[in-house]
């Protein structure tokens, strides 16, 4: 049944806003020593002494990054609370508390602020990390959401973009493309049910791209992992606007050029299969498709060995000297410089 076609439904303003919030937040669980007083006050207080705190904070707004008509709103309290948190892991800290923003019209009705608030505590608890503090106000427009994230990190352990070397190997967490193939059969379902609402969506066999796009993880696993094989990283950022992307802001920031290698890119065969069934490349979807949130990251090469069998981490490229460029080595041996979109010649092949 629709959310909104819902009778029996408790309209927010029976509450008010100090009401909402008491109702929202009474179940909230602390996990860290350092949330010294939470929601309830002014302002929460913290206490991260000896450690470097990073701070982080997304906005997401309905109709630009994210489609209510094939989101769950739990689902979708999840993702806001997961994208921060990616955030914190790629600076290499570890996050401990989150504040919590929403701007929302009368079309909400209770139940569906529950079940939106639902979804950040379930990360929340998962990841535990604290929630100590928000606001809520109207909107005339729709849903917005922003997060706003805290971690820590000992001085010695904070990541940059700007650290990597030249002759650095350049490594990537998990595979590539996944969430933006999901994103694909969503909105092509979508527009299947408009055109025919008695029809039933297709998602069979789907599951694992589906769930990258709508309900994503963020790599904590992969700080650990890299901390107990005594790896640090010399730059890191999140994937979230594309493999090609990110590279170029390590590259950029890290004042290098870089040799990526198509033949190594990640990429999971449900996500290659799909991109087929779509007339697409599967390795433009990894480059430039976004929210797959997985760590992308350098190391020296005198740290190859230790990563070398690790099922997870691939090694991808390296970092070259900024004279030399920033360019994709094809399956075929082909040289192509490296865009924020791909590049030139698999574009122009995905536009025939």
């Amino acid at each position: 049944m629709d959310m909104l076609e819902n009778k029996s439904r408790t309209e927010i303003s029976d509450l008010g806003e100090f009401g909402l919030i008491d109702h929202l937040t009474k179940n909230i669980k602390l996990h860290h020593a350092g949330t010294v007083k939470g929601v309830g006050d002014d302002a929460a207080v913290l206490d991260h002494s000896g450690h470097k705190t990073v701070l982080t904070t997304d906005l997401l707004t309905e109709g630009v990054h994210f489609d209510l008509s094939y989101t769950p709103l739990r689902h979708l309290g999840y993702k806001s609370v997961i994208v921060n948190l990616s955030d914190v892991y790629a600076m290499n800290a570890v996050p401990t508390q989150i504040t919590v923003s929403f701007a929302l019209s009368n079309r909400f009705s209770l139940d569906a602020i529950e079940e939106l608030y639902s979804g950040m505590l379930l990360a929340c608890e998962k990841y535990k990390v604290d929630l100590v503090g928000g606001d809520t106000t109207t909107s005339r427009h729709g849903l917005m959401i922003s997060v706003t994230a805290l971690g820590i990190a000992a001085p010695d352990e904070v990541v940059y973009r700007d650290g990597a070397s030249e002759g650095d190997l350049l490594c990537v967490s998990g595979d590539l493309g996944a969430a933006y193939m999901g994103l694909q059969i969503l909105e092509r379902e979508k527009q299947v049910f408009l055109q025919n609402p008695d029809m039933q969506p297709d998602l069979v066999g789907k599951d694992y791209i589906l769930e990258r796009q709508l309900k994503p993880e963020a790599r904590g696993d992969m700080v650990e992992l890299l901390k107990a094989l005594k790896v640090k990283p010399t730059s890191m950022i999140d994937v979230s606007d594309g493999l090609a992307s990110e590279i170029l802001h390590i590259a950029t920031r890290s004042g290098l050029g870089c040799k990526l290698f198509e033949e190594k890119i990640p990429i999971d065969p449900m996500t290659y299969d799909t991109a087929r069934e779509f007339n697409l490349d599967p390795t433009v979807c990894a480059l430039s498709g976004g929210e797959d949130y997985e760590l992308l990251f350098t190391i020296a090469q005198s740290d190859y060995d230790k990563v070398k069998n690790q099922p997870d981490i691939s090694v991808i490229g390296h970092m070259t000297g900024k004279d030399e460029g920033r360019y994709l080595i094809s399956k075929s041996g082909n040289v192509h410089a490296l865009t924020a979109q791909g590049w030139d010649a698999f574009l122009k092949k995905q536009q025939k």
